[in-house]
């Protein structure tokens, strides 16, 4: 095997270790998502209009979005706080919760 193939098979390994470590898992979601539920609803039905319903959202919108809250892209005091305590993996699991929610 000559070495561009050796290295492309090495980055295509890498890259389907790391999607599949990442892939969220919704039943450790809803548990790990218990301090949303106030806001969000337990099955993200928010019962205030102010902040957004995240049922049925897209999986990787959600992780997008809370990714950005942790880095201080986007500003909100209260998911600023809640969403640094947040490992990727946690990301995961609570956005495969709630896309996995059915919206009504």
């Amino acid at each position: 095997m000559n070495i561009g193939k050796r290295i492309s098979a090495v980055v295509l390994t890498g890259c389907l270790v790391s999607a599949s470590a990442l892939a969220g898992d919704a039943a450790a979601g809803k548990a790990k998502a218990a301090s949303c539920f106030g806001c969000h609803g337990m099955t993200g039905i928010s019962v205030n209009p102010l902040w957004p319903n995240l049922a049925g959202q897209n999986e990787q919108y959600l992780v997008k979005q809370l990714q950005a809250f942790k880095a201080g892209e986007r500003a909100d005091p209260n998911m600023t706080l809640l969403s640094s305590a947040l490992s990727e993996q946690d990301i995961a699991d609570i956005a495969a919760w709630f896309s996995s929610q059915a919206c009504k």
